[in-house]
This record gives C-alpha cells, structure tokens and sequence, in this order.
C-alpha cells in the first residue's frame, strides 16, 4: 500500500500552479484549440488531482494569438497584451469545459472584468475553489500589459500560496545544451536560484523568476506530453525533470 505524505497526499505538494502555453492546446493540424489536446491537458491535471492535490492552471494564449505579431505591423503593444489576455480567457473556458466533462469541478476566474462568462480574479475565492476539491483556471494574465503569462503564474502561485511552480514543457527538464542537437547534453536533476542566473539557463523570464525566487517558490520543469512524467515529477522522482529552489 502507498503511503501518504503528511499533507494527506501521495506527493511531497499539496497545493500546486500549473504553467501551460498556449500552444499546447495548438493541433497538429494548425487548429487553435483542438479538443483531442484539450482532453489530454485534463486528463493529465485529472492525474495529479486525484493525488489529492489542489490544483491551479495558468494557461497562455500564444495558440490564438502572439503579440509580437501586431506589434511587427506597428500595433500598440498594450492593445496587443490585451488582444493575448483575452485568448488565455478563451483557452480556459475551453479546458474548463474538458476538465467538467471529466467530472471534475473547475472555476475560470479572470484578472479581466467578463462576469458573463467567468468569475473576477479573487485570491480568498480561488484558494477557497481549491480547498472545495475545485481545479482553479487563473486566466488574463496579471490583467496588466507588458507581463508575461509566465509572471501571471509566478505571481498567482505566491498569492495563493502554491507549493510549487510546475512549468509544463515539452523536454524533460533544464540541460546543459540543447538536447535535441546534442544527445551527450546533461540533463540537471536538481539547481538553485544561482545556479540558474550565474549560468543563464532560459527557464522563465526574469520577472517570473525574481518572483519566485523572492517567494521562495520552488520551479519544476517537466515534459508535459511524455507518459507519466508530469506524474513521476509530482510525486518526487529526480528521474524526471528538474527541480528549481
């Protein structure tokens, strides 16, 4: 029999943040949103629910929208930042929609006023969501331009006081080089916040970054799309991905 952690859940984690691009909900096809991808996304956040964990998803927007795009036709970049917080609103209604046909209960909340399709970021509520049994969609970014999704989801995890940052990638963790070009490319099992400067590994931005590391929030890089590696990582195997603190 498996035993569980002190925290009532077979995972070292009893509260974590979920980091999705936008492109994971991209198909093969081009399709923005491809309801074969959405599926796997909850199936996979399904997995480490039943864990016992309280989960959180913060999703980007960049399979319905990029706004290096507008701004390369001279677009004004707050119009464009806008124009991506609401795509991360449409991805999360979607993965809400495939989360509930699953039996899962699950919130968008929105840094962005739509009362008609989502509730208003509120940081009581959402933990309250979670504490429920309730998955936790944190869509519209920071509701402020010039900030990434990543520092959306650095910012919402130490809100809501999350255990741990798990950036949903699709290799298995932080190499020494490219992995895909060098085969002989050391895969880190474990760094620190220093390690990641004072090498300038690409993990997030610098702002999502400097939040987590100020926050004491650990970062866990993982293959979001390889069979039971987001699983694994979650549970603690240094097998699988690589863990920042």
């Amino acid at each position: 029999m498996t035993e569980h952690n002190q925290n009532g859940t077979l995972s070292p984690y009893k509260r974590v943040l979920l980091k999705l691009s936008g492109e994971a909900l991209r198909g093969d096809d081009g399709t923005p949103i491809d309801m074969d991808k959405t599926d796997y996304i909850a199936s996979k956040i399904h997995e480490i629910y039943e864990l016992g964990i309280q989960v959180a998803v913060v999703i980007g927007a960049g399979n319905i929208w990029r706004g290096n795009m507008g701004l390369g036709r001279g677009m004004d970049r707050t119009t464009a930042d806008h124009m991506g917080m609401i795509g991360t609103v449409m991805n999360g209604l979607g993965l809400r929609d495939a989360l509930e046909r699953r039996g899962l209960a699950a919130r968008v909340q929105t840094a962005i006023h739509m009362n008609e399709v989502a509730e208003p970021y509120i940081r009581l509520r959402a933990i309250r969501h979670m504490e429920k049994g309730r998955v936790v969609i944190l869509a519209g970014g920071t509701g402020n331009p010039y900030f990434t999704t990543d520092s959306a989801a650095a910012l919402r995890a130490s809100e809501i006081d999350a255990d741990i940052v798990i950036k949903a990638t699709k290799v298995n963790g932080v190499y020494s080089e490219d992995p895909h070009t060098n085969p002989d490319a050391i895969r880190y099992t474990e760094l620190t916040y220093q390690d990641v400067l004072s090498q300038r590994l690409n993990i997030m931005d610098m702002t999502a970054f400097t939040l987590c590391q100020e926050n004491n929030i650990p970062i866990l890089i993982v293959d979001f799309w390889a069979d039971n590696h987001l699983l694994r990582a979650i549970k603690g195997e240094s097998a699988i991905g690589t863990l920042i603190r």
